[in-house]
């Protein structure tokens, strides 16, 4: 990329895509878990917690420090993430996962 050229959504979805593959994925899957992509929009990105993430309480520690880091490091229009349970997860064997209303209650 030169410097001062804005890079397309495309681009930036494929390579927070690509690091999310290489650098995630594999960290994740040990433990039983997934962290899909969502949607990017103005340096933010939406990222679903799925498996045994869904509902995990170090799932959150695992966006901040390891994802969110790796993200902001390798793509640099990154400036920060959102995440969302997959709440289909306990209905296809995942564990942990806990209810919505049970996590806002914590």
């Amino acid at each position: 990329m030169e410097l001062g050229t804005a890079r397309s959504s495309e681009e930036i979805i494929r390579d927070i895509k690509s690091t999310l593959e290489t650098k995630v994925k594999d960290n994740v899957a040990v433990h039983g878990g997934e962290i899909n992509f969502l949607s990017y929009e103005k340096g933010i990105v939406r990222l679903q917690m799925a498996g045994a993430c869904s509902g995990c309480a170090m799932s959150k520690k695992t966006l901040q420090e390891g994802v969110e880091r790796l993200l902001t490091h390798y793509v640099p229009e990154v400036i920060g993430l959102l995440s969302e349970d997959d709440e289909e997860a306990k209905h296809k064997g995942y564990s942990p996962y806990f209810p919505k209303a049970m996590n806002e209650s914590i």
